[in-house]
């Protein structure tokens, strides 16, 4: 098989898309597919119209050759990559990360609703129903829809796709070979988060919080390599996770990998990583109170803490790269 993949990111780019985009491309030879990336980077220094144009040209040209073309988002590649895949007659599949709509009205637009209540109303600005339009033709142009995490699925079927249409595959985590150690201050409560400066993320809410209490402090791990993030999430009492909406969390997992023991909010996908109580404590989003008293849960009972940590890392397993290209590999052979 020969599999064309679309990809808006690529290293030494970071973010999901590029590293997913990257095992693809270096494991599925090795499983009987033969691989050719189409890197959206490569056009982005062109005038808006003509990148997409000219990304366009590109993926049709390598779907010529191909069985198959993956794109690993609905807009930003999704668009030109189905469009180049109908017209070389070539089956299309798509994998949906997050709803792009809504994360750009959030950013960019002045949408203030959760995801849950987003996807439920037709009441948001033109530019956003322009982007939901797309978003949700390329899904039903699509033979299959990959996703993260079941909550995502119930995200895409509320596009109007079919439940048979949408496959869960989990993605895979690799941690850095290399982690930067850091250290925290003696004596000091040390709570870490990272993520993107987004608004939906709820930094600061970490932050009120942990000003209030003597001894506690808060390192965002944001703008930093990938290796140094990870060391002061090594090096945390407690990683936070305090964001309205998840797909599925890498930053998460790689806490519960690390050992380090996590907090996170009752939303999206982080419900199927956490188990209340067992591996990690979960709280609602939006209530500083609530955040406060499983921090201070954490800080006064570190054992407990610790247990549920060794339990997470224990879950943590079941995101290895040897499963999600196992269920890639039998997805794309059945299509």
């Amino acid at each position: 098989m020969r599999l064309v993949i679309a990809t808006p990111l690529y290293p030494p780019e970071i973010g999901g898309p590029a590293t997913y985009a990257k095992i693809l491309a270096e494991e599925l030879p090795n499983r009987g597919i033969e691989v050719e990336v189409v890197k959206f980077s490569e056009v982005r220094h062109l005038p808006k119209l003509i990148r997409h144009y000219v990304y366009y040209r590109r993926v049709r040209r390598a779907a010529s050759h191909a069985d198959m073309v993956l794109a690993l988002d609905p807009v930003s590649v999704g668009l030109a990559a189905q469009r180049a895949a109908k017209k070389a007659g070539k089956p299309f599949v798509v994998k949906v990360v997050g709803d792009y709509a809504w994360e750009q009205g959030q950013q960019r637009f002045g949408v203030k609703q959760s995801l849950d209540e987003f996807v439920a109303t037709t009441r948001v600005p033109l530019s956003v129903r322009i982007l939901r339009r797309i978003q949700t033709r390329v899904a039903r142009n699509a033979v299959m829809v990959i996703v993260p995490s079941d909550y995502l699925k119930k995200i895409v079927r509320q596009w109007g796709i079919a439940a048979e249409k949408i496959t869960v595959i989990y993605n895979g985590i690799v941690l850095p070979q290399v982690i930067e150690p850091r250290e925290k201050k003696q004596g000091e409560f040390l709570i870490v988060s990272s993520g993107r400066d987004v608004p939906w993320k709820g930094f600061d809410a970490i932050r009120r919080v942990a000003e209030r209490e003597e001894g506690w402090r808060f390192f965002l791990a944001h703008g930093l390599s990938h290796s140094e993030a990870l060391g002061w999430v090594r090096a945390a009492d407690v990683f936070v996770l305090n964001s309205q909406y998840e797909g599925l969390a890498h930053a998460l997992i790689e806490a519960m990998m690390l050992g380090t023991p996590v907090v996170a909010t009752r939303v999206g996908g982080n419900p199927e990583l956490i188990t209340d109580g067992v591996t990690g404590l979960l709280v609602p989003y939006g209530d500083d109170e609530a955040l406060r008293v499983a921090l201070t849960s954490v800080a006064k009972d570190p054992q407990a803490a610790r247990v549920r940590a060794v339990a997470a890392e224990v879950r943590a397993k079941q995101f290895s790269v040897e499963k999600m290209l196992e269920a890639t590999t039998n997805l794309l052979t059945a299509i």
